[in-house]
Order: structure tokens, then sequence, then C-alpha cells
């Protein structure tokens, strides 16, 4: 079995409501936060596969069509291969926030099912994520949690960014 990070996107990979950036609407809008990319980078030399599972309720909403999204994720994929870090893959909910779908976060669909396509050992594995549904859904998931922020109860350890996240997690492997 492998193992792998998953990362949540606006708020860990990206500015969001931000002075620069409210929210990311096309590719143009997306802006690293520090250390981003050494962070994947430095995953990808102790995980099988790094994945990004975001809501993307503006689609649902209507702000933007996938279309967009696809060109918003192939330039931040691009972006990131640029500098030697590797996303194996993004998957991403487009439905309205209260829609009910079984693979909005905090449900653990995207995780569990990047699971099974590329068999994960989930246990063996971490959620990433600024809110309490990333930390919510990589629990149901069944998957160590890291918190992007001050401070979540439900977490297994909380950082101010992803790069001192990234160094835990590979500290915890050991």
């Amino acid at each position: 079995m492998k193992r792998a990070v998953f990362l949540d996107r606006d708020g860990v990979i990206n500015e969001v409501l931000t002075h620069r950036v409210k929210f990311v609407n096309e590719p143009k809008q997306f802006y690293f936060l520090p250390g981003v990319e050494e962070a994947i980078k430095s995953l990808n030399e102790y995980f099988d596969y790094v994945f990004v599972v975001t809501n993307q309720g503006g689609i649902g909403l209507g702000f933007m069509k996938e279309k967009q999204l696809h060109k918003i994720h192939d330039h931040m994929v691009a972006e990131l291969a640029k500098k030697g870090a590797t996303i194996h893959e993004v998957t991403y909910c487009p439905h309205k926030p209260k829609a009910g779908c079984k693979c909005r976060k905090p449900n653990s669909k995207m995780i569990v099912d990047l699971g099974k396509k590329f068999k994960i050992d989930l246990e063996q594995s971490y959620m990433v994520g600024d809110t309490d549904t990333d930390i919510q859904a990589g629990k149901k998931a069944g998957t160590r949690t890291v918190f992007i922020g001050k401070h979540d109860p439900l977490a297994d350890a909380v950082y101010p960014n992803l790069k001192e996240a990234a160094q835990w997690i590979i500290q915890d492997l050991k």
C-alpha cells in the first residue's frame, strides 16, 4: 500500500481573502503562499502521492465554469512542476455549499475515492487543511490531520503554513 498527502487548495497552497485576491476565479488570481513549492517538493520525496482535494462551490453557485477551474488547476500544477514539485491529481467538489452531496468536505468521498484509485493506505497518510471541514474529512477518511492556522482541537497537529506542516509530517513518519 502507498502513502499520500491530501492538501486543501485555498488557504493552504494559495492566497484567498487577502489584499490581492478575494477568490480565485482565473489563473492570474492564483498566488502561491510562501514556501509552498518547497513544501510540496519535500513531501514528494517521502510520499508516493500528493493530491489536492478542494471544495469549489463557486461552480455550483455560478461564479465560475468547470472549464475555468481546470485552467486554474493546470496553471497551479505547471507552476509547481517548474519548481520540481509534483501534484499527482487534483479533485474537487463543484456543488453548492448546502447541496448535500457526498463529495463536499467535511465528507470524505474525495479522499476515499483517491485512496481506492491509487491503493493508498489512508492510515499512513495525511490531510492538510485550513478549515475544520478539511480536518473532519481527513478524520472520516482515517488519515492523520494537520491544520494550517492557529487552533483546531480535532487536528493531530497545527502549524501556521504548509512549509512547517510538511516538516512535521516528515518527522512524524519516522
